[in-house]
């Protein structure tokens, strides 16, 4: 009653399965592509754009099991059907299967569905696993998990982002499986050929040294205030926060008010002199829309990703791809960039306002530590891209092309 996000994932599972079966989907060729939630969906993107490169008569199915995931992208151009997927029971695995009848499916990363999963298999119907990573702590691997384990056996194949992933399958007998990397790479890297430009974004900056924050949350946001108090370099702060409700940017605009913040929704591209006045005076730009933040890292010279001060941290590569240095937060082990890029020195997590105010002036002073920085940044993109072609073959060994 009093959650929106839980409200859009009941409201959202509504009479699903009659307005799948009212596609009737029976006669055409479908491929089936779940996704958690949007951080998968951008797993998922390139890996649907060579599906629809490779197979132009076949349609794809996507489903989301979050309303995060399912709300941004219900419009995704590329998707014939975009649906949530249906609450994984017995008797909805097999109507929802019954209905879509897929050629093929692909899960990602970590959508083990097991009434689906038995669906699929008792159907003969191929599915591959894309992007995962398994750990010692999950049930597959506990003394009590052999039926966990044994699900494995269902599934036809399974992409994995790392050799200790390989490993851990390995020690209990799943052999159909290979390393991959993360689809991510694949998605990320074309992000800087885009074309598409953002003039109040290059206005905001004009000769200033630009922070671009992302998918931030109070903790963060916290410090960069703080960043901004002790800085000696000539900044201009963006920051896109993860939430974007009223509250939360009432409650930006009130914290970053010592340095005249504006919301980047009232400013026009073709602004007057008593705007463009304004945008000089301000040292804060608020993104108050959504579906931008991945090509306004373009503008940044260095990054702060948000996450990191809670359960852990948000898209790295979208910033990297850019060649810029990242910093964020310290809950970052569990992300296998975060921990490479740090090794690297692409990358620097931070514990508190001191240490992050440390790393941003050494790299704004230190030329040469910055140049190596965004490099290394850029080159760990490029050198991990190629996941999705390994996917595409494996799907031709299931489908034929015509």
């Amino acid at each position: 009653m009093f959650n929106g996000k839980a409200k859009q994932w009941v409201d959202g599972r509504k009479d699903i399965l009659s307005r799948i079966k009212e596609e009737q989907l029976s006669d055409k060729q479908i491929i089936w592509v779940h996704c958690a939630s949007l951080g998968e969906f951008e797993q998922a993107r390139p890996v649907i754009e060579k599906l629809k490169a490779t197979y132009p008569d076949h349609s794809i199915f996507l489903t989301f099991f979050s309303p995060s995931g399912y709300e941004i992208r219900k419009n995704y151009e590329l998707a014939d059907y975009i649906y949530y997927l249906p609450i994984d029971t017995r008797k909805n695995a097999r109507q929802f299967i019954n209905y879509v009848n897929p050629k093929l499916v692909v899960f990602i990363k970590y959508e083990f569905w097991f009434n689906y999963i038995d669906e699929l298999y008792r159907n003969k119907i191929p599915q591959i696993f894309v992007s995962v990573i398994f750990r010692p702590s999950q049930h597959f691997f506990s003394a009590w998990g052999g039926w966990y384990a044994r699900q494995l056996n269902k599934l036809t194949y399974i992409f994995v982002q790392n050799e200790e992933s390989i490993e851990l399958l390995d020690s209990i007998g799943i052999h159909h499986a290979q390393v991959s990397g993360d689809t991510r790479f694949d998605r990320v890297i074309q992000l800087p050929d885009d074309p598409t430009t953002f003039p109040i974004i290059e206005n905001f900056k004009g000769s200033s040294r630009l922070l671009m924050a992302g998918s931030t949350w109070q903790p963060g946001e916290k410090i960069l205030f703080d960043l901004l108090h002790k800085s000696e370099v000539d900044i201009k702060l963006v920051i896109a926060p993860h939430l974007i409700n009223k509250e939360h940017i009432t409650d930006l605009v009130s914290r970053f008010q010592d340095f005249n913040p504006v919301l980047y929704s009232q400013v026009s591209e073709y602004e007057g002199s008593k705007q463009k006045s304004k945008m000089e005076q301000s040292k804060v730009m608020i993104i108050d829309s959504i579906g931008m933040l991945s090509q306004l890292y373009r503008y940044a010279d260095i990054a702060y990703i948000g996450g990191g001060f809670g359960v852990g941290i948000h898209n790295l590569l979208e910033a990297s791809t850019y060649g810029i240095p990242v910093l964020y937060g310290p809950n970052y082990k569990r992300f296998r960039e975060a921990v490479e890029l740090r090794d690297n020195r692409g990358g620097f997590p931070i514990n508190n306002s001191d240490e992050f105010s440390e790393i941003f002036q050494m790299l704004m002073r230190d030329k040469h530590e910055y140049q190596k920085s965004a490099s290394v940044a850029r080159q760990y993109v490029i050198n991990n891209a190629g996941a999705t072609e390994l996917v595409i073959n494996k799907v031709k060994e299931y489908i034929v092309a015509r």
